[in-house]
């Protein structure tokens, strides 16, 4: 008789845990809270050899994965370089993956507006409880419900996410938008601005719909800045007053803050990451969080990806720490969660701890390293950040 799986979010998480299930022999149901397919604003991805791996063995179509980069540079605030890493590596975005991974999951699988909000369970089966009402039955449910997941609130609910003292200003500017000198100095390189309390990364991605023709690509652009509780606290409040808990939607960020950032930027960036933000798609930014769960299974039930552990994002491991959760899963969901809970705490622990390593690292005050030209740990910073964890 063939498993059937219930998958608590459809997001990437979610659709490699399916994809892995299914491969695996399973019949696999995914819900997923919004009203409409997802959607990452372009967001950028960093590529690893495991993430490689988890897509081929999940039957995925690699085929214009994303952009090629080379090297990995430093810049001074001055323009000048500081230091240069060869480190090829492919970068593609959020959409891509999730595009690629959604084509595996089969028609009348896939369900929108359904939102799970808990469960119950047997020794024989696993029952999800839906916020409509209803509830659906299997043998299996994956949490794959984000960081805010239902399934590990209930799960461990001692387990939340911890705000890290900064958030992530993120843009997108378009190849065609970007001065000539600009372009030239920096599009095609991995690139680090590393001053004390403050970080820039930036790297190329595909354009709207995969476009890799040179010309309409983008650049991704991520600028991590200190904000303490309390400015964290306004920043989350919206043009009418509203407060909003953990996050506020892109198009909610208040004009004022984006103005300030831009006159910030201004202050203390190199001119051509200025450029690159005043040729951008409209900034927005999300606090920087993180947590690691004690457990991975409880009986028929488990937490996969971002629901199990959110490492923050310098260690770029999200989407691939996802994969091989997925991977481990499907190995041993017919005969052992212990086992796979036993190999992914530990490997998500990994991933966890050097993001705050390389969040430690960012934060140090240094007064002679305004102009991003003497980090201590930059060679580190270089060679760790978006790199597989061992």
């Amino acid at each position: 008789m063939i498993k059937h799986a219930i998958v608590s979010g459809g997001s990437i998480g979610g659709l490699f845990a399916a994809a892995a299930l299914i491969k695996a022999g399973w019949h696999v149901d995914v819900y997923e809270r919004t009203d409409v397919e997802l959607s990452g604003r372009g967001a950028g991805i960093v590529t690893h050899d495991a993430l490689i791996k988890a897509l081929r063995a999940v039957g995925a179509n690699l085929t214009d994965l994303g952009v090629q980069v080379h090297d990995r540079v430093a810049f001074h605030k001055n323009g000048g370089r500081v230091a240069t890493l060869p480190f090829a590596q492919v970068v593609t975005s959020w959409d891509r993956i999730h595009q690629i991974l959604r084509r595996l999951i089969p028609e009348g699988s896939y369900h929108l507006r359904a939102h799970i909000t808990g469960y119950t369970q047997t020794a024989d089966n696993v029952t999800a409880l839906l916020n409509d009402g209803t509830t659906r039955t299997a043998d299996l449910l994956v949490g794959a419900d984000g960081f805010r997941s239902a399934i590990r609130a209930q799960m461990l609910p001692e387990v939340v996410p911890q705000y890290a003292g900064y958030v992530v200003w993120r843009a997108l500017a378009h190849e065609r938008d970007i001065p000539k000198g600009v372009h030239d100095d920096v599009f095609e390189h991995f690139a680090f601005f590393t001053p004390a309390q403050s970080q820039i990364i930036g790297y190329p991605i595909a354009g709207p719909n995969n476009d890799l023709r040179e010309g309409h690509r983008r650049y991704n652009f991520v600028w991590y800045s200190p904000a303490p509780a309390f400015v964290l606290h306004n920043m989350l409040t919206d043009e009418t007053g509203q407060h909003h808990p953990i996050s506020i939607p892109p198009p909610l960020v208040r004009g004022d803050l984006l103005q300030e950032m831009f006159t910030r930027a201004k202050e203390v960036l190199p001119a051509a990451f200025v450029e690159i933000l005043n040729h951008s798609e409209r900034p927005f930014f999300t606090p920087i969080y993180d947590h690691h769960s004690t457990a991975m299974h409880d009986g028929r039930v488990t937490l996969s990806g971002d629901a199990a552990c959110v490492a923050r994002p310098h260690v770029g491991m999200g989407v691939t720490k996802a994969a091989e959760d997925a991977l481990c899963l499907a190995q041993h969901a017919a005969t052992s969660l212990e086992t796979y809970s036993s190999l992914r705490v530990p490997a998500s622990m990994r991933a966890h701890m050097q993001a705050r390593e390389l969040g430690s690292w960012m934060m140090e005050p240094d007064p002679n390293n305004a102009n991003g030209s003497s980090h201590r740990h930059i060679q580190k910073i270089m060679e760790k950040t978006a790199a597989a964890v061992a």
